[in-house]
């Protein structure tokens, strides 16, 4: 018998797998197969990857995985035997390991699924800047009526038509955040690691990773969109920052990991910053006492961006397909090129 490990419990309600989903998968695998349930709670938070014993002891002998991210002791419980697993995170860093590498599977992800509820939350986001609610929460906290300052030009405010949005990635997410932008009326540029590849209608420019700077210089609003990977990573730093003009915002909700805090504190507090929202971090949860906290130029988000009610169903959705592409020998979606990490 063929074994299937399910490793999708998670202590976070939305993010755990529905008693539908789960006899979906049963169902799509059908007979010939052995799919086994970890009961276990394992972490959905970010890549994943954190396993509990319940998921190494089953992994042993197993063919297919299905998790948040794959395990250490799951790869090597599964070494010889595992051809595909599957992470129902969309970053896949934590799982790309020596031990995952070893056991020569391919690997999928739930890359795409979270673009939907993501680029509403960056169109939030950029509405949040652009009309000054930095301004108008900070009053609020304070018990100020701010009219004044809101007709006097004191705050700064603009129409979504003509802003110029500037895309660090495009995506599934990126290119989500890209057509709603053009639909609203902004002028929407950007930089990906394939600038030649097709790109969503109404995108004016596209460039390389290296004419980020360029890019910058452009953006009213800059969306940091792009996975963590080796060549992201740090990729929005002090010199990027300082290229945007003066009284710009910026908006990130991919990885931490690609943007430099200190450059992004910096440059708040000169005021050549105007204000951010962010949805992540370099260190999570947001250290109690981080300057993010308190600072009135800073939307803080507590990375969830990509929450949706629509999540299983989509999820849900891919697996099946997959699960029948798999049975038939055909070539799955969501394929991850482990070479560039995404």
């Amino acid at each position: 018998m063929r074994r299937v490990v399910v490793d999708l419990v998670s202590p976070r309600p939305l993010w755990s797998i529905t008693p539908e989903a789960a006899a979906a998968i049963r169902r799509a695998f059908g007979r010939g197969f052995e799919v086994i349930e970890v009961s276990a709670a394992t972490s959905s938070d970010g890549d994943g990857g954190a396993g509990s014993p319940e998921a190494a002891a089953a992994a042993g002998g197993a063919e297919v995985y299905l998790g948040y991210g794959v395990p250490r002791a799951v790869a090597k419980a599964a070494l010889g035997t595992l051809r595909w697993a599957h992470s129902a995170a969309a970053g896949v860093r934590a799982t790309i390991t020596p031990e995952f590498l070893a056991t020569g599977a391919v690997l999928t992800n739930a890359k795409g699924l979270h673009a939907e509820p993501m680029a509403d939350w960056a169109v939030a986001a950029i509405g949040f800047c652009l009309r000054g609610f930095h301004y108008a929460v900070a009053a609020q906290r304070e018990g100020r009526w701010t009219k004044d300052e809101f007709t006097d030009g004191r705050v700064p405010v603009r129409e979504f038509g003509g802003a110029r949005v500037g895309l660090v990635g495009l995506g599934g997410i990126g290119s989500a955040v890209a057509k709603r932008c053009v639909a609203l009326g902004m002028e929407v540029r950007a930089v990906r690691r394939r600038p030649r590849a097709r790109r969503p209608r109404g995108v004016r420019w596209v460039g390389g990773p290296g004419q980020l700077l360029e890019l910058a210089k452009q953006s009213d609003v800059l969306v940091v969109a792009a996975p963590d990977t080796g060549t992201t990573r740090g990729a929005v730093n002090h010199a990027v920052v300082r290229a945007l003009p003066r009284g710009a915002y910026l908006v990130s909700l991919s990885r931490g990991s690609l943007l430099d805090e200190g450059a992004l504190l910096v440059h708040l507090e000169s005021g050549h910053l105007a204000g951010c929202v962010l949805d992540v971090y370099a260190k999570e949860p947001l250290p109690e006492g981080h300057p993010f906290w308190r600072h009135p130029g800073v939307l803080v988000s507590p990375h969830v961006s990509a929450v949706s009610d629509r999540f299983w169903e989509r999820e849900t959705a891919l697996l099946v397909d997959n699960i029948g592409r798999y049975r038939r020998g055909a070539k799955l979606k969501n394929l991850v090129d482990l070479q560039a990490g995404y």
